[in-house]
């Protein structure tokens, strides 16, 4: 922390699976916490004693349930952000973690069942260009910390062909192509982008890939770790990006995953 720069993080995406460990993880850290998340009201049963425990923490915590795709739904963060922030806050971690894409086919048995260029073009701004679009509009409000970190979630899935998908694979190729754009841009003005190629974790998102249990299996397999990587250990991976001693990391893909990829 620098001056009188009190730090928060802003998560994209944080009412399950990695992004709600973030969220942990950075509170229990002793930073201030904000959650966008899209979740229905059933599910908030669920979602809300993790929550308690943020807010108890005594660090700040705020969550947002709107869409964060939409300008609506921006423009009404940004709006509470602005109040949490006060005067000598600033956003040292922006975390995008939101996962929300079309998991059908690239060719289906008709033009019904399987993606179409609107399915493609939403999942790819969803899971990767919108990150450029948060960042933005964080920056035009000067609302980064002097030293910021911006980090994003990628997987094993920006290289490999898994069924169902294609859309989200598109979605964090460029995802990684804007966190090094971001990277080479921002450095001068003391902004980080890396992002953080986890293992097969068994979340929510995870499930509702086609074939995740043939996934979930061969990563056990792979893993010489002899287990899956969990949603806390790519959370301290997160912790470490967004720590000082992170300052000279920039422009990378880190590889979480207790050597799976080695499999």
């Amino acid at each position: 922390m620098s001056g009188d720069e009190r730090h928060w993080a802003l998560v994209l995406g944080g009412s399950s699976g990695l992004g709600l460990a973030a969220a942990e993880e950075l509170s229990r850290r002793g930073m201030g916490v904000v959650v966008v998340h899209r979740d229905r009201r059933g599910a908030m049963g669920r979602i809300q004693p993790t929550f308690d425990q943020i807010a108890a923490r005594g660090h700040g915590f705020a969550t947002f349930n709107v869409d964060a795709l939409a300008r609506e739904g921006r423009e009404h963060v940004l709006t509470g952000l602005a109040q949490q922030l006060g005067p000598g806050g600033r956003l040292r971690v922006l975390l995008h973690a939101i996962a929300h894409g079309n998991l059908r086919p690239l060719l289906g048995t008709s033009a019904h069942d399987q993606l179409d260029d609107d399915d493609i073009a939403h999942t790819v701004y969803a899971m990767g260009t919108s990150l450029v679009t948060w960042v933005q509009a964080i920056r035009a409000r000067g609302w980064f910390a002097h030293d910021a970190r911006v980090i994003a979630l990628t997987s094993e899935g920006n290289r490999a062909a898994w069924p169902g998908y294609g859309a989200v694979a598109a979605a964090k190729a460029a995802l990684e192509s804007c966190v090094r754009g971001l990277a080479a841009e921002g450095a001068p003005h003391g902004l980080r982008a890396n992002a953080i190629q986890a293992g097969v974790t068994d979340t929510p998102a995870l499930r509702a890939i086609p074939g995740h249990e043939v996934l979930l299996s061969e990563a056990r397999r792979r893993n010489p770790s002899g287990r899956l990587t969990t949603p806390a250990d790519v959370a301290r991976v997160v912790a470490l990006l967004a720590s000082d001693d992170a300052a000279w990391i920039t422009g990378s893909v880190i590889v979480a995953d207790g050597g799976e990829h080695l499999g």
